[in-house]
């Protein structure tokens, strides 16, 4: 009797962990006949079991790969956006600090002509790239240069550019011609022709305002140099009294 309730107890413990069922045994037969379905049921679902195991495992495997090759996708796209996001903005900046900063810049003093009254009819400008900035063509079609004085304003006197060798700063703005007018001379360049301003090369902006628009003693000067690319290059003065007459005048 003690043997028996052992093996049945181990049957019934054995039944419930595998499939939860709930079974009595009375004797024998009926622990016969119900460890003989067990075995019976066991086996088939152990089979069948098998067959859903590599079923399922496939699948898995197919479902994990299109997951996978999506999550590639889709991080691919995220970090080529980001990269584009991060070009565009870098390029957006700087466009934004070339227009905000002049292309242009003051190199030197200004140089003035009196005439025999004493008034100021000559500028001559010095000119050079600013430091990062590219090239720029100070073509007639590109350059605006307008004057303002006590009493006039002249919107756009620019006539062009030219390759100069010129020493003589009075011959300079001898070469000037046709009051109000305005010409860029190009220093260093390595063409005849070239109308570039570079990095290694200087500029005179040489002004003619004649008797006409001759600047008298005390009166303000502002010159404004509007070139292709880049904020406008402002230059002001005020014109010193008692200059001396048919000379050529530092106005700093």
């Amino acid at each position: 009797m003690f043997e028996h309730t052992n093996v049945m107890s181990r049957i019934k413990l054995f039944i419930l962990r595998k499939e939860g069922l709930r079974a009595k045994f009375h004797c024998s037969i009926c622990e016969q006949k119900v460890v003989t379905e067990w075995d019976t049921m066991g086996k088939r679902l152990q089979r069948r079991g098998g067959k859903n195991r590599g079923i399922v495992g496939i699948e898995a495997a197919i479902v994990l790969i299109a997951f996978v090759v999506i999550a590639a996708a889709l991080a691919y796209v995220v970090i080529n956006m980001g990269f584009y996001a991060s070009q565009t903005a870098k390029s957006t900046i700087d466009k934004g600090i070339k227009e905000a900063t002049s292309a242009l810049e003051l190199d030197g003093f200004v140089t003035g002509e009196t005439n025999s009254n004493g008034n100021v009819t000559y500028l001559a400008i010095p000119l050079k790239l600013a430091v990062g900035q590219e090239d720029v063509d100070l073509a007639v079609h590109t350059v605006v240069v307008a004057v303002e004085g006590g009493n006039f304003s002249l919107a756009n006197i620019y006539s062009g550019a030219v390759t100069s060798n010129e020493t003589d700063i009075a011959n300079l703005m001898a070469s000037v011609t046709n009051a109000p007018n305005a010409t860029c001379f190009i220093y260093n360049s390595q063409f005849a022709t070239d109308t570039t301003l570079k990095q290694n090369a200087k500029a005179y902006l040489v002004i003619n305002l004649g008797d006409t628009y001759a600047l008298a003693s005390y009166s303000k000067l502002t010159v404004e140099i509007r070139t292709s690319v880049g904020a406008a290059l402002m230059i002001m003065r005020e014109i010193p009294g008692s200059l001396p007459r048919g000379s050529i005048v530092d106005l700093g």
